[in-house]
């Protein structure tokens, strides 16, 4: 039985995500390889579960003038993969 490739997180789609939400709120990664937006004082678990991580918009993209700059950016795009993949998730970078 050949099964479907699991779906992964794509870098630049969370980069979209985080620009979108700065300034309003955090993103949660989970270990289903989903991404929610939760509140900027959000205590770190919903229903018993804890996400993998939590990225702050505000610290990652502010820096960037325009969403491009921070979509192509090598350094930003690395930070969130090795964090990412740190505490057990998948992610990939997408084309270019």
């Amino acid at each position: 039985m050949i099964l479907p490739e699991q779906k992964r997180m794509i870098t630049q789609d969370i980069v979209r995500k985080l620009w979108d939400e700065a300034g309003y709120g955090n993103l949660a990664v989970w270990e289903n390889d989903t991404v929610t937006v939760v509140p900027a004082d959000y205590c770190g678990e919903t229903s018993g579960k804890k996400p993998l991580v939590i990225l702050k918009p505000i610290a990652l993209v502010n820096r960037y003038e325009l969403l491009d700059f921070a979509l192509y950016d090598d350094e930003l795009l690395t930070k969130i993969e090795e964090t990412i993949r740190a505490a057990g998730g998948r992610v990939s970078r997408g084309p270019k």
